[in-house]
């Protein structure tokens, strides 16, 4: 007997398990019977899975988080039992605000603290002649590419809400509104700051890499409730999805998979543009200038599938950090809850991992994350807008 689901997801290349598991047939495999829904917009997938029109989607991790905890909309309790993605993003600036940073630049053009104190000279500049100031695309107020805008701009002192302008842009839509001056630059996922370079609107400043060398991006996402009532179906979904992350990370299947991603009711871009994501080699900058990063986009090596709560917890305390929720025991005891790696060891039938690093996050500034001291750790920042 199959199951049928109904599982939305945006065109973005952390999709990718999710699209292969099913293309591929190892969801039918599974006796899953799985109808895709392309969505443009975070809130509508959100929305969609909430209300139940889904039974399960690719969802940005902060979202199932705030779903948990009834930010920002209706508390529906989310779990999350596998990773689609970890890192992926990238900040992408306009020609003319890739130019303004690297004349104020002094030392490496990929160390993030630099270009952040860079920015910070070029934001005070044009404060002094009476500019407007900058506007930074971002998916959605609860999304890891808010967070590491934030993140990345405060190192350097400039206060995300105060200095600069950030808008929520659903992803396809980013690149005309660079294109457009709409924006001066945007933090996405794949592939769409690709599709700015080449266009010739746009350089890729930072891959998220450079930020954080290791950032939950997506979730395969369920309803709590949904998850208690469909357990096997829930553990066959994780077995597909975790035999698809594996063929996506065998190099000899990337160029399958790239045109699997490249079809028009998938991402709809150019396999060849999907395949550098893939392969963590993209072009940076309209004179064709290269970059490789092993680390761009995890699918499925390096255990980036199983979930890891003090992701979570980190992705809370952004949340507090920049006032979107104050700081509680309980609501961390709930973000953590949400990422289950019991539901993705026992579908898999393997222990829990060996411990983790010391520093599961790997921040460029500041302290090394402690999940058990929010507070603490939040307190080593200047700026923020969170009270203890």
């Amino acid at each position: 007997m199959t199951a049928p689901l109904r599982i939305g997801f945006i065109p973005l290349a952390d999709a990718a398990a999710l699209i292969v598991a099913v293309d591929k047939g190892f969801a039918a495999a599974e006796g899953l019977d799985v109808t895709l829904v392309r969505e443009v917009s975070w809130s509508n997938v959100r929305d969609k899975l909430n209300i139940g029109m889904f039974d399960a989607a690719h969802l940005l991790a902060p979202v199932a988080i705030a779903s948990s905890l009834g930010l920002g909309h209706v508390k529906v309790p989310i779990v999350a039992p596998f990773n689609l993605g970890i890192n992926g993003n990238a900040i992408t600036v306009s020609p003319a605000l890739h130019a303004a940073i690297m004349s104020e630049i002094e030392g490496d053009p990929f160390d993030p603290m630099a270009t952040a104190l860079a920015l910070s000279r070029v934001v005070a500049a044009r404060r002094k002649s009476g500019a407007e100031p900058l506007t930074f695309g971002m998916t959605f107020p609860f999304s890891t590419h808010n967070y590491q805008l934030r993140f990345w701009m405060a190192a350097g002192g400039v206060d995300p809400d105060e200095d600069v302008r950030l808008v929520v842009l659903p992803p396809p839509y980013m690149v005309d509104s660079l294109a457009n001056g709409h924006v001066d630059a945007f933090c996405v996922g794949a592939p769409w700051n690709s599709v700015a370079v080449d266009l010739g609107v746009g350089h890729i400043l930072h891959f998220v890499a450079d930020i954080l060398v290791r950032a939950v991006e997506k979730v395969l996402a369920v309803r709590q409730d949904w998850s208690e009532k469909n357990p096997q179906v829930l553990a066959a979904l994780v077995r597909a999805h975790d035999r698809a992350a594996d063929f996506i990370e065998q190099p000899q299947n990337r160029a399958e998979v790239a045109r699997i991603l490249s079809a028009p009711e998938r991402i709809g871009i150019d396999a060849e543009v999907v395949q550098r994501t893939l392969d963590g080699r993209l072009k940076i900058s309209p004179d064709g200038t290269m970059r490789e990063s092993s680390r761009y986009l995890l699918v499925g090596r390096e255990g980036a599938a199983r979930p890891d709560p003090v992701q979570a917890a980190w992705l809370y305390a952004q949340m507090v950090r920049w006032g979107q929720t104050t700081i509680s025991p309980e609501a961390l005891k709930t973000a953590m809850a949400v990422f289950r790696p019991d539901l993705y060891d026992a579908a898999l039938g393997r222990e829990a991992r060996a411990a983790r690093a010391a520093d599961a996050i790997g921040a460029f500034a500041g302290p090394a994350f402690d999940a058990n001291d929010i507070a603490g750790h939040l307190a080593a920042f200047k700026i923020g807008h969170w009270k203890a």
